[in-house]
């Protein structure tokens, strides 16, 4: 074909000016002209296919990897900056099983009201008593429960308590006269309280509650004859343990030997409940540990376990 490069292993030979002295001397001039047009279109396009071909062949050279595993000259071309990395596909591991551990009060033979096991499965369960020794006062009740600080039950006793059913505290009320407070400011506050071992002005142990409200807990005073303290306290019932100007009276016994000891070891706290308000409203961080058992049964990625203290050893082993 008039002015074709032959091919030589894939590249174009140069055009020998040879091959257009070897054009038909017959041609006109403008044909001749349009030949010689076509033969350098020609050469430039297998030219551009020559290079294209080349470039490919580096470039596949970057991007392979030498199977013998030492680099190659051609892969010491520097790859684009600030690759944007391609996220991993995200999965989902599942949990294991986790064993959620529930904590109660042991009351060991005592019958308790249901307000105050619930009170103190909490206690221990939530830690909130700080290891601490801690009482509660069940004024509905009137009893009183020493707990050592793993939630072991020390000892229980009926108690006096404020005169009127009640659960305000009035401000000041510790700094006035007793002949100056009314019957229904008689109430014994309920609440949180850290307390501490002190003596009275007669010399005698108390456990100061309220000490800006003037609540204690102590052992039974005398009081007026009318008042009955004594015969009241030894009564089965909780009816007429309704006497006091709001602190709390223990027997004299129960006072020496369970309440003084573990007071003397440290600070406690004490738990006051209330006669009318719920638990909630009163200790707002508290919950009922049935609840949180059936709810934590009811995730499939807890299984619960309801640990119920049977000895002191026992009990301190879940602190």
């Amino acid at each position: 074909m008039i002015g074709q490069a032959p091919y030589y292993n894939g590249a174009s030979l140069p055009v020998q000016d040879s091959n257009l002295e070897s054009l038909d001397m017959n041609m006109s001039t403008p044909s001749l002209a349009i030949q010689q047009q076509l033969l350098v279109l020609k050469n430039h396009f297998f030219g551009g296919l020559l290079l294209v071909g080349m470039l490919a062949m580096v470039g596949c050279s970057t991007t392979q990897s030498n199977n013998s595993g030492t680099n190659t000259a051609s892969q010491t071309v520097k790859q684009p900056q600030n690759q944007v990395a391609t996220p991993p596909v995200a999965t989902q591991t599942p949990l294991p099983n986790q064993t959620l551990q529930i904590r109660r009060a042991n009351f060991m033979q005592a019958k308790v009201t249901d307000e105050t096991r619930r009170m103190a499965d909490w206690v221990v369960d939530s830690g909130d008593n700080e290891n601490r020794h801690f009482v509660i006062v069940d004024k509905k009740s009137a009893k009183v429960y020493v707990f050592h600080a793993n939630g072991m039950l020390r000892g229980e006793a009926p108690v006096l308590l404020g005169f009127t059913v009640g659960d305000t505290s009035f401000p000041g009320i510790g700094d006035r006269p007793l002949s100056s407070i009314k019957p229904h400011e008689k109430t014994t506050p309920p609440g949180r309280f850290l307390s501490s071992l002190d003596k009275n002005i007669k010399g005698k142990d108390i456990v100061w509650i309220d000490y800006d409200g003037a609540v204690s807990l102590h052992a039974i005073v005398k009081g007026t004859k009318a008042e009955r303290r004594a015969e009241r306290l030894a009564s089965p019932t909780s009816e007429d343990n309704r006497i006091s100007f709001g602190c709390i009276n223990a027997p004299h016994d129960f006072f020496s030997t369970i309440v003084t000891p573990s007071f003397k070891e440290s600070d406690g706290i004490v738990y006051i409940l209330p006669d009318v308000r719920p638990l909630n409203h009163v200790f707002t961080a508290w919950y009922d540990v049935d609840v949180k058992l059936k709810l934590a049964n009811a995730l499939p990625e807890f299984k619960a376990n309801a640990s119920i203290s049977t000895s002191v050893n026992t009990a301190s082993a879940y602190r």
